[in-house]
């Protein structure tokens, strides 16, 4: 904490008085980072007109967003593991939640079929997680890459999912 303190031009007791903790200092990067992608996603998923749309200018918005401020993202999933600091600060959760109403209001439009809404969130949010880390690993960061792999793996599996009325009465054909 000292070392984060001295990087900044608050007092300690200031300091203190915004951030008790590294953890408290993590969530507040997380927050700002979901603060300033979150139009950007919602002005993305507004305009599409198709499924492959949604998905690829989701995809496309976020990791083009990791690959322009990798270290605030790396930092966070490196010490996220290393401090246990959640992914449920009000601002991630709130934009999970707007990933789960644009996602109704697509299938609302018939954009997508009558999928559940919360399973595919968070199918969304954990590949593109993992993708971001992965692309940041590599030399040749290339978001337009990790977003077409990211939709063509969508595109191939959202057709075979079930629907939740066959969710809801079982597996189709069982």
């Amino acid at each position: 904490m000292r070392d984060i303190i001295r990087a900044t031009p608050l007092a300690s007791g200031t300091f203190y008085n915004y951030f008790r903790s590294k953890e408290e200092i993590f969530q507040a990067i997380q927050d700002e980072s979901a603060l300033q992608i979150r139009p950007r996603l919602r002005e993305e998923r507004a305009k599409a007109e198709t499924v492959e749309a949604f998905i690829s200018g989701t995809f496309r918005t976020f990791f083009e967003y990791v690959a322009d401020d990798r270290q605030s993202f790396r930092a966070i999933r490196r010490n996220t593991d290393a401090l246990r600091v959640r992914m449920d600060t009000p601002e991630i959760i709130a934009g999970f939640e707007e990933l789960r109403e644009d996602l109704e209001t697509a299938m609302g439009k018939g954009l997508f079929p009558p999928l559940d809404a919360d399973f595919l969130m968070a199918a969304i949010v954990g590949v593109a997680f993992e993708l971001a880390e992965r692309m940041l690993r590599r030399d040749d960061a290339d978001p337009a890459s990790a977003a077409a792999f990211a939709t063509a793996l969508f595109l191939g599996g959202v057709q075979t999912l079930p629907t939740r009325q066959e969710s809801a009465h079982g597996h189709a054909g069982a």
